[in-house]
């Protein structure tokens, strides 16, 4: 079964977005992950977070400013967002709460439903990682099918 054809049957149930999001981590053989969904307000809005991250991160990220951290930057730049190494990292695309994840390698994709904007889905690993042109690809598109199924926030 393809991992489409999994959030298919996944969003078929009640509360699909934690089976959704668990999925795609397993799919993409990842740590950890995040959907934000972009709310009325025009900011991102925390629908879903793997275990494991810290209470005092969730807390951070429960509401997102476009335009801040990996999340926000995704959304504002309709592009992938990814960093090697958080804990390392200096391009200024991270923020310094991202360091207490303990995560390293990490991507943001913003999620479109056709040319809007719909959320943005994270995805990041213990260990460094460097998402290939093909995983970036993908991602994009598993972000353009959670944006078909779940509509904004």
């Amino acid at each position: 079964m393809t991992i489409f054809e999994q959030l298919d049957t996944i969003f078929a149930g009640a509360d699909p977005w934690p089976s959704a999001l668990a999925a795609v981590v397993k799919h993409m053989n990842a740590d950890s992950g995040t959907i934000h969904l972009m709310g009325p307000d025009g900011a991102l809005h925390l629908e879903t977070a793997s275990a494991g991250i810290p209470p005092q991160v969730l807390a951070i990220v429960q509401t997102v400013p476009v335009g801040k951290g990996m999340a926000g930057l995704a959304a504002e730049r309709r592009h992938p967002v990814t960093v090697c190494n958080i804990q390392t990292d200096t391009s200024g695309d991270v923020r310094p709460g991202a360091k207490a994840t303990g995560l390293e390698g990490a991507i943001a994709l913003p999620m479109f439903r056709g040319d809007e904007v719909a959320g943005v889905l994270g995805v990041a690993n213990r260990a460094e990682r460097t998402f290939t042109g093909e995983e970036t690809a993908l991602l994009l598109d598993i972000g353009r099918s959670l944006a078909g199924h779940g509509g904004n926030g």
